[in-house]
């Protein structure tokens, strides 16, 4: 769909009000359509921003095709519709959110609680039927839902899918050799991404995802890019992509850009929905990414974040995309053309990697740990293994 925005006006934009007068964020028609109702104004953008900032989206006001998304699967309730798997178009809403909470309350695992009907999924939804003594079809009709409204909790003391994760990490054990890492260069191909005084992201990216792919090939990671020089996946094929790797981590690396001359800095982003989902896991990493790269750098703190996009959410895997810098900022876009910080830059995401598998154990202060370190640790860790 298009973008839609303050001062426009349309059929659209009457939706737009009328869902979100049905989530409470705008107040109650007065009996019909109001001759305002199908324009964009000041009211109903702030609806927008308050909705996006709900869903972990960017609260820009705009109703672009990830808000679009956002306020149609917003609208189902667990028990509205059939659920099952589709492979061509997987079903997605908050109806999916819940029976993947339900499944995980009762000791089933449907992976992370993104919101899309996947295999994962269906796989939970199977072995919980079996096991209940309902017909194992996969899918979430009546019988089934009468189910799992009458059982109480299996899982206590915590929410399920974050234990999950990280007894996943701890059994992972310290060592790099072996873990398999999706490196995810931003754009690419036609799509150049943000482009300032003749400097393409995709370029800068594809670089640096070389420098860190390079790296982190030397301590014994299994590392792999998400794309070709001159091609650029969907986020949906990027992350299909690291799933059917069997990822242990996925780093999506970007450039910012701003209106203002003056907008500058670094950001992570892990899975986070805005409503307490998120991941553990990529919310640690996202943290020890950011302050390595602070530290080694000294560009602006713009803080880590959780966000529900679509690679951060269909990854089964932890997932953080990282925004360095801006090159709308020219004081940014000078470091990031300097190979030697993107080097430092590389160097800083291993040690974070590294810092994450080792659960603090032998962990040095933030920034201190080099390249060298991390191979001597290797080393030293592989000859204790022989």
């Amino acid at each position: 769909m298009q973008l839609l925005r303050r001062g426009d006006s349309g059929p659209n934009v009457v939706e737009i009000r009328s869902t979100l007068r049905r989530f409470g964020l705008l107040g109650e028609s007065t009996g019909g359509p109001a001759p305002e109702d199908d324009r964009f104004d000041a009211a109903l953008e702030q609806a927008v921003r308050a909705f996006q900032q709900q869903r972990g989206l960017i609260t820009d006001g705009i109703v672009g095709p990830a808000t679009y998304r956002a306020l149609r699967e917003a609208g189902w309730s667990l028990g509205d519709r059939m659920l099952a798997l589709m492979i061509s178009a997987p079903m997605s809403g908050d109806d999916v959110v819940a029976l993947q909470e339900r499944l995980l309350e009762l000791g089933y695992d449907p992976g992370r609680p993104g919101g899309v009907f996947n295999e994962q999924t269906e796989a939970a939804l199977r072995k919980f039927q079996r096991e209940y003594g309902l017909l194992p079809d996969g899918l979430c009709g009546p019988a089934t839902l009468r189910s799992l409204r009458q059982l109480g909790r299996k899982v206590t003391g915590g929410r399920p899918h974050l234990l999950r994760e990280q007894e996943l990490l701890r059994q992972a054990g310290p060592r790099l050799r072996g873990k398999r890492i999706v490196v995810d260069p931003g754009h690419g191909g036609p799509d150049r991404g943000i482009v300032a005084a003749g400097v393409a992201e995709a370029d800068l990216m594809w670089d640096l995802a070389r420098r860190l792919v390079g790296r982190m090939s030397a301590t014994g990671m299994d590392a792999m890019l998400s794309r070709q020089e001159d091609t650029c996946p969907a986020e949906t094929e990027r992350a299909a992509f690291a799933n059917n790797a069997g990822a242990d981590l996925v780093l999506s690396l970007h450039t910012d850009a701003n209106r203002s001359m003056h907008a500058q800095g670094l950001a992570t982003f892990h899975f986070g929905n805005g409503s307490g989902a998120t991941s553990t896991v990529g919310e640690a990493l996202a943290g020890f990414i950011q302050r390595e790269l602070l530290t080694r750098t000294a560009m602006n703190d713009c803080r880590t974040q959780g966000r529900t996009w679509e690679l951060l959410r269909l990854t089964r895997m932890p997932t953080v995309r990282v925004e360095i810098g801006y090159l709308s900022h020219i004081g940014d876009r000078r470091r990031l053309l300097d190979p030697a910080f993107r080097d430092v830059v590389a160097e800083g995401i291993l040690v974070a990697v590294k810092r994450l598998y080792l659960l603090g154990q032998d962990d040095q202060p933030t920034g201190t740990f080099t390249f060298s370190d991390v191979l001597a640790r290797e080393l030293e860790r592989g000859a204790q293994a022989i």
